[in-house]
């Protein structure tokens, strides 16, 4: 039996938490290693594993996986969530980034000055509603299937779940304009890897709170 998939990060979001996404909704048992301490950072540079001295780091299939994207295509591919074809790819990496550009912005607010907090936030959840949420209440009105692209659950559907789901925490209401969205969050959250994932317990981790910064700034920098 082939090892579990180890991924290396601090405890929380960043950028490893779509990867947890995209494996727990792929069904694949993974464990972590936290990273608490600066020595345990350095260790780990020391080794020569980072290619380029940054993580996320995944140890899957005997390599060493970095770069976000990379690891995501990786186990998108895998796990048979990337599409039957080169044309489905396009999509849904173009899904994808779009929907990166958004999460981007979300979850930058927490580093923003206290006076600007306020507006960067309000930025980013007009954004929501104005440009990103319409594109893909089209996507499924015009597909006409369950998912975003062909006809079964693809890397795209879990990042716009997870980009939802992050929305809300912020405007538990942004859905309101949004019925095939709405009923998309529903069918998604409903199939069992992912409901599984979001129960109380599992390893999605909670929002990044303004009192962690220091402590990741003091390991990471």
């Amino acid at each position: 039996m082939a090892a579990k998939p180890v991924l290396y990060y601090f405890d929380g979001r960043g950028k490893m938490e779509s990867v947890r996404w995209l494996l727990a909704a792929a069904g694949v048992e993974f464990e972590e290693v936290f990273l608490e301490t600066r020595e345990q950072y350095e260790k780990l540079l020391q080794s020569g594993v980072l290619m380029f001295q940054q993580v996320p780091m995944v140890e899957i299939d005997g390599m060493k996986l970095v770069q976000t994207r990379a690891i995501l295509n990786y186990i998108a591919g895998k796990y048979n969530l990337y599409g039957k074809d080169l044309k489905e790819r396009a999509l849904i990496d173009m899904y994808v980034e779009g929907l990166a550009d958004l999460y981007e912005l979300i979850m930058m607010n927490v580093v923003q000055p206290a006076d600007k907090k306020e507006e960067h936030l309000a930025n980013a959840l007009d954004k929501a509603a104005n440009r990103y949420f319409p594109v893909f209440e089209k996507v499924l009105k015009d597909h006409g299937h369950d998912f975003l692209v062909g006809n079964k659950l693809s890397r795209a559907d879990v990042t716009l779940l997870e980009t939802i789901l992050v929305v809300e925490e912020c405007k538990p209401d942004a859905l309101a304009k949004f019925p095939l969205l709405q009923s998309f969050k529903a069918r998604i959250s409903s199939t069992p890897n992912i409901k599984k994932f979001l129960q109380p317990g599992s390893q999605r981790k909670p929002r990044l709170q303004e009192k962690d910064i220091p402590n990741l700034m003091a390991i990471f920098h």
